[in-house]
């Protein structure tokens, strides 16, 4: 199984031996880039709440640190389009 197979549902920042998703939860699904296909927990905001999120990964063009920049989609809520990967700060 490759690891964009292995992700795909998971949530992010979840542990990684439960990191499905939850009932009691909301998730948005993030599109494209290196989290491609991860689940975001977005339960305790309001929709329209959030319209973009850097989210800290080492799967990104930066390597560990680095941050992957995700943006809802304005005709989906329920989606994040990768916009791009910026270093992060050690």
């Amino acid at each position: 199984m490759e690891e964009a197979d292995f992700m795909r549902g998971r949530v992010y920042g979840a542990d990684h031996d439960d990191a499905s998703p939850r009932p009691d939860r909301a998730y948005a699904q993030l599109v494209g880039g290196p989290l491609d296909g991860l689940l975001l927990d977005v339960t305790d905001h309001a929709p329209g709440d959030r319209h973009e999120v850097a989210l800290t990964t080492e799967m990104g063009r930066y390597g560990p640190g680095g941050r992957a920049w995700y943006v809802r989609r304005p005709a989906d809520g329920r989606r994040f389009d990768w916009r791009c990967d910026e270093p992060g700060t050690r």
